[in-house]
């Protein structure tokens, strides 16, 4: 009997335990606590440039956002006590206002007089205009979960779920899956589906779209959900309608981990969303009025716009981007902030000097090359033409006369090439319309021609923030990235005068893409000389070198030069995205 009793007891204990271990798992599955993944050779490289423990913070700070939002006032329309007073209105009538928590006391850009509610103005000199809101988190969200129901669930992108940390709702393209019987205003968990390696250099989710979850233990993708929910919220649509719309919120997110506000369509004009860096990287250019200066990668317009403002639109400011679509961007945020001091050009930035013998005026083609009619449409209209009533020929050899006599009036030679081209413009019409604005092409800038240089360089983009995963980065790609950022550098040298200014930045924490590449600018142009930053926030660059184990070297910065350059950490109280900025004084570039 004894035993029998004993045998009853320790059952008890193991089935306890089992239960108990059990909630306590699925406590910690329905939490927000994600690792970043790192491509290995990726990972060893970083990991010898900043040290074991600092990367092991910089990669958990990555994951996260940044628990406020930086604004940028036009104080070309408004004032910054105005838009204050419109952004407390506006947050009052939300649910992030009452949430707002003070976690940033260490962080001396909140320190001083200047705090209303959870908006604070920079306290640092000349930056008044740049205001901070705060949000909150992380936060433990209770999803009343019980063994014997399962919770209904909806399965993000991880760009989606990226978006929704920084305060956005849950859009019907970002959702790939949901739990079955999902009815519009249920009340759903959110989860995110990070990418996972499904072979040699190969990353996914391995998730189709509309996939049913099932939110049991036999769910295939049930173990990758642990720690990867970023709240809960009220469904818009039901299962059906979220698969079958193209666009519309899925789910209005109502318990986030992390609570910011979102600015989206708010307060147009008046101010502008933009991360602190790139904020500090228009004032370290410091532009002056009248001056000329080139953006050189300017979409989508945030530093270009900013850089305007500093100089209360007098002047001249080339943006160039060699995206068709990315130059409409950039007009579109000129306009809305009013300023006019901006010309968009289409250019690809590695072809930004104009060749010796060509000339650097600008064409002004209908739109970029996907927008255009094919030749072999128009060639194959014109045999259909020819057959008419109507003499198109004769009509167009008499417009095609006229505008060569007109061409030859201005002194402009046209080659047989582009004549044959606007013949078949003049024959065919001007096809499908462009959306939006004309985007002129540049063929290229004169060498000397500006005061100031932009090179907001494109990168790997390693230092955004949340970021959920970087496993498809690897040390051939980001120096892929760093060979093409030495060959824009070299085309901002040719183009700024002697006595000029050359700013570069990045968003990513690779080294070989930041100190990496201002080495090789200072070692390749003598003329060049790092110059101070003001203002000075970010942290030092790294001094020294790198050797990988496949025999590749990188020379970084030398003693005395870290603390020209700003490095802002991810992981520093001043809870920014990772960025690199350098300043470099353009010397007598002909003696």
């Amino acid at each position: 009997m004894k035993k029998v009793r004993n045998l009853v007891s320790n059952l008890s204990k193991t089935l306890f335990n089992t239960t108990a271990t059990r909630q306590m798992n699925e406590s910690e599955r329905f939490t927000f606590n994600p690792t970043l993944h790192w491509n290995p050779e990726v990972e060893n490289y970083l990991v010898n440039a900043y040290g074991a423990l600092h990367f092991a913070r910089i990669s958990k700070a990555l994951t996260q956002p940044s628990c406020y939002s930086c604004i940028r006032v036009n104080t070309l329309k408004t004032t910054t006590d105005a838009v204050i007073e419109k952004l407390s209105t506006i947050l009052q009538q939300t649910r992030v206002s009452n949430d707002v928590e003070t976690l940033l006391s260490n962080n001396h850009l909140f320190k001083g007089n200047g705090q209303i509610g959870p908006i604070s103005k920079c306290q640092l000199p000349g930056l008044d205009y740049v205001l901070f809101v705060r949000g909150s988190g992380p936060h433990a969200i209770s999803y009343d979960f019980t063994q014997d129901r399962p919770l209904k669930e909806v399965l993000v992108s991880r760009k989606c779920a990226e978006a929704v940390l920084r305060g956005a709702q849950v859009f019907v393209p970002g959702v790939l899956a949901c739990s079955a019987h999902v009815e519009e205003g249920d009340v759903v968990a959110v989860s995110v589906a990070v990418e996972q390696s499904i072979s040699e250099g190969k990353w996914g989710t391995g998730i189709t779209r509309g996939t049913v979850m099932q939110g049991l233990q036999t769910d295939p993708h049930y173990i990758e959900r642990n720690g990867l929910y970023i709240g809960q919220g009220k469904t818009m649509l039901s299962r059906a309608g979220i698969f079958r719309a193209a666009h519309g919120i899925a789910v209005d997110m109502t318990d986030r981990v992390y609570r910011l506000p979102s600015f989206n369509d708010v307060l147009e004009g008046e101010i502008f969303l933009q991360n602190f860096p790139s904020i500090i990287t228009a004032h370290a250019l410091d532009p002056q009025q009248g001056e000329r200066i080139l953006d050189m990668c300017a979409a989508p317009g945030g530093k270009t716009t900013a850089i305007a403002i500093l100089m209360k639109d007098k002047g001249e400011i080339v943006a160039a981007d060699r995206s068709h679509n990315k130059v409409l961007d950039i007009q579109k945020l000129a306009v809305e902030m009013g300023v006019h001091c901006i010309t968009t050009y289409k250019l690809d930035a590695t072809k930004s000097v104009c060749p010796k013998g060509e000339s650097i005026d600008t064409v002004a083609p209908c739109s970029d090359e996907d927008t255009c009619l094919n030749i072999q449409n128009l060639e194959s209209e014109s045999l259909k033409t020819k057959g008419s009533s109507t003499n198109v020929p004769d009509r167009l050899e008499t417009q095609s006369n006229h505008a060569v006599c007109e061409q030859e009036k201005n002194g402009v030679y046209t080659s047989k090439a582009e004549q044959r081209k606007i013949d078949r413009k003049l024959k065919n019409g001007s096809g499908r319309k462009c959306l939006g604005d004309r985007v002129e092409k540049s063929k290229g800038f004169a060498p000397d021609s500006f005061d100031r240089v932009l090179l907001d360089a494109p990168c790997s983009a390693l230092g955004l923030r949340p970021r959920l995963s970087s496993g498809e980065e690897t040390v051939e790609s980001m120096r892929k990235h760093a060979t093409y950022q030495r060959r824009m550098f070299d085309q901002a040298v040719q183009l700024v005068r002697s006595g000029g200014v050359v700013v570069y930045s990045t968003c990513t924490i690779n080294p070989g893409e930041n100190e990496a590449v201002v080495r090789y600018a200072l070692d390749t142009y003598k003329f060049l000389s790092l110059a101070s930053q003001h203002p000075k926030i970010g942290g030092p660059g790294l001094v020294g070198r790198c050797v990988s184990s496949d025999g590749y070297a990188e020379e970084w910065l030398r003693p005395g030069e870290e603390e020209l350059v700003q490095r802002f950490d991810p992981s520093s109280s001043l809870d920014t995205i990772g960025f690199f900025i350098a300043k470099f004084n353009v010397g007598p570039k002909y003696s």
